[in-house]
C-alpha cells in the first residue's frame, strides 16, 4: 500500500496552493509537528516558517490566512495563526502555527 505525505508535508502543500491562488509564492523553510489529542479528537500541532517576496499579494494572503480554506485529505485545519512576521528588504519570513484534526 502506498502512503501519502505526512500531515506536516500535506499542510505545507495546502498553504502553498492557497498562497498561489492568492497570487503569491511561498517557500517553507522550517516545519515540525507533534501529535495532539483531546478527549474527542486526534490531530497534530504544527509550527512552520515560510518565506516569500514582500508585496500586496503576500500581504493580502497572510492577512486573511486565519480564514483560509486549506483542504487536506482526511484532516481538517481547525486553526491557523500567524505568530510572527519579519521583513528584510524584499523578503518576508512568517512563523505559522496550526492545528489539524483527523476527520472521522
Amino acid at each position: 500500500m502506498k502512503r501519502g505525505p505526512d500531515i506536516g508535508s500535506a499542510l505545507a502543500a495546502a498553504l502553498g496552493k492557497n498562497a498561489a491562488m492568492a497570487g503569491c509564492a511561498i517557500e517553507p523553510r522550517h516545519s515540525g509537528w507533534a501529535r495532539w489529542a483531546s478527549a474527542t479528537f486526534q490531530g497534530a500541532r504544527h509550527k512552520l516558517t515560510l518565506t516569500a517576496t514582500t508585496g500586496e499579494g503576500f500581504d493580502a494572503w497572510i492577512g486573511k490566512l486565519d480564514q483560509a480554506e486549506l483542504p487536506i485529505s482526511g484532516h481538517v485545519v481547525a486553526d491557523v495563526q500567524v505568530v510572527a512576521l519579519r521583513r528584510a528588504g524584499s523578503r518576508v519570513e512568517a512563523d505559522i502555527e496550526a492545528l489539524t484534526v483527523e476527520a472521522a
